[in-house]
């Protein structure tokens, strides 16, 4: 191995004494390739052992804790009881080569199909369409709130029992955690709504349920990370300087880490503070002495990654790279950080294990991948 690659490979122990072997995550992505009830498919496990080959933690795509959250189709599920065998079986196949396997739970609010939705009843944390829909959701009553809270305890302790070395609480991209902290979605007058306190009490309150089910059924230690997104586009909505002020609860929340979701690792804050530092660098700045902070974010190198983790982040996720090149570690720890692949080919989907749902989104979406031009020019 290149000896200046050495930090991407150095161990990393948590607080609560769990020890990571290096510091590339498999970043959490919606592959669709469960069986249409949430449980593990063949080909699901397959892409996983593919992709667990060298990294230190795994996060799966997300895995709904209640029937009305199916957003794709295939997603996983951690909805009910008869689900632990199945992830079981997917949080063996990721630790067979030393990887920590981490389960990311969540609810998709508004965001929720409603052809995959029982009744077609979508919720959210007030009745405000998703953009292009005409789908209005009902907003969310106080008992049914305190539900989808117990349901995310749930889910972790089905994670727990089903040999689990985490779980993600997803709070990110646009889903139902997120819903209630914007001030776009949410628009209570509540004790769940209106001010930024309120805003914040659903995010909150999840944290404190899967915690304190942690503490109850976990016999070993078990880490409870958080995933959000910074901002978001609309006026109103999450601004940088409402993620910092929430980022700073969390941060003494004892989580073990947070995640940052950004397609661009360096990308600067579009308002609510006046910086021209990244987003990530006032992130870290902020909290990033209290809990580890893992980015993410368009690096697809050994020394993108290296420069992203010279910024202080301990940990750096890759997720369109790892569907590329599923051997991107382990060509650095062989010397062959050369022959790493950045880009897709029209060959490519087979021999890669990308389902047909998430193969047709790749191709069809500009600039989400690196596609070589001989697929565009036969597109």
């Amino acid at each position: 191995m290149n000896p200046k690659y050495r930090p991407l490979m150095e161990s990393f122990h948590f607080k609560n004494g769990i020890e990571v072997k290096n510091r590339i995550v498999h970043a959490p992505m919606t592959i669709s390739y469960s069986q249409q009830d949430g449980t593990i498919s063949d080909e699901l496990l397959s892409y996983y052992e593919r992709r667990s080959n060298g990294v230190g933690m795994v996060i799966t795509g997300s895995a709904i804790v209640t029937s009305n959250s199916r957003v794709f189709g295939g997603e996983l599920a951690a909805d009910h009881d008869d689900k632990i065998p199945s992830l079981q079986r997917l949080a063996t196949t990721i630790k067979k080569r030393g990887a920590k396997a981490i389960l990311q739970i969540f609810h998709s609010g508004r965001e929720s199909s409603p052809e995959l939705t029982p009744d077609g009843d979508i919720v959210s944390a007030s009745a405000v369409a998703k953009e292009g829909s005409s789908v209005i959701p009902r907003a969310l009553e106080e008992k049914e709130i305190g539900e989808i809270i117990r349901a995310f305890g749930a889910s972790t302790r089905r994670a727990i029992e089903a040999g689990f070395d985490g779980v993600e609480i997803h709070g990110a991209n646009r889903f139902l955690i997120q819903q209630f902290f914007s001030p776009y979605t949410n628009q209570r007058n509540d004790r769940w709504g209106g001010n930024m306190d309120n805003r914040m009490a659903f995010p909150l309150a999840v944290v404190d349920e899967v915690q304190k089910v942690v503490g109850e059924y976990a016999k070993q230690p078990f880490l409870v990370g958080y995933r959000l997104s910074p901002e978001e586009e609309w006026t109103p909505g999450i601004t940088m300087d409402d993620t910092l002020k929430l980022l700073d609860v969390l941060a003494n929340k004892n989580l073990d880490y947070l995640h940052i979701s950004l397609m661009d690792f360096w990308s600067k804050p579009r308002r609510g503070v006046e910086e021209h530092r990244s987003r990530m660098e006032l992130i870290y700045e902020l909290v990033g002495q209290r809990v580890p902070v893992i980015g993410v974010g368009s690096i697809r190198t050994p020394d993108e990654a290296l420069r992203a983790l010279q910024s202080g982040v301990p940990f750096i996720a890759l997720g369109r790279e790892l569907i590329i090149d599923p051997d991107w570690v382990e060509k650095i720890t062989l010397g062959e950080e050369n022959e790493i692949r950045t880009e897709l080919t029209l060959d490519d989907q087979e021999k890669l294990g990308i389902a047909d749902p998430l193969w047709m989104k790749i191709i069809n979406t500009p600039g989400w991948f690196p596609i070589a031009d001989k697929i565009k020019n036969k597109l």
